[in-house]
């Protein structure tokens, strides 16, 4: 199973480096979704509101978020906390410090046993045991 990050639905919207047909390929049925992603999504989303943008383009984001709870199996965050907390715990006693939504993220994928999918390579390899892919090529 794939876990895609918030990165590799972006660009999936985007219609950028190939990332529709990847997820074509591998099938929908074998990827899923943290609902901390969906909550980076709708961060997104607040911004444009609160930024006054466009209602086009506010309803196009409200689109894009529907399309993927729908889509998409949603992981809740519930179950990783203690895994998130020893993770963190650890990485900080070796001086690593890695963004909280990243870690909780890639500690979701850990715990759910899923290859992460982002093109953020740099942070989150740096969690122990996770399995992470670059679906983003010449990135």
């Amino acid at each position: 199973m794939y876990m895609l990050d918030t990165n590799v639905l972006i660009a999936m919207f985007k219609g950028q480096y190939g990332i529709q047909e990847k997820i074509q390929t591998v099938g929908f049925d074998r990827c899923l979704v943290s609902e901390l992603s969906i909550a980076e999504l709708y961060v997104g989303l607040y911004k444009d509101v609160f930024g006054k943008a466009s209602p086009g383009r506010i309803s196009a984001k409200e689109k894009q978020i529907r399309f993927v709870e729908d889509r998409f199996e949603t992981l809740p965050f519930l179950g990783n906390a203690q895994t998130y907390g020893r993770v963190r715990a650890k990485l900080e006693a070796d001086g690593i410090r890695i963004s909280d939504m990243d870690l909780l993220i890639g500690c979701s994928a850990l715990d759910a046993g899923c290859t992460l999918v982002t093109n953020n390579i740099r942070h989150l390899s740096r969690i122990p045991g996770l399995a992470i892919e670059d679906w983003f090529p010449g990135r």
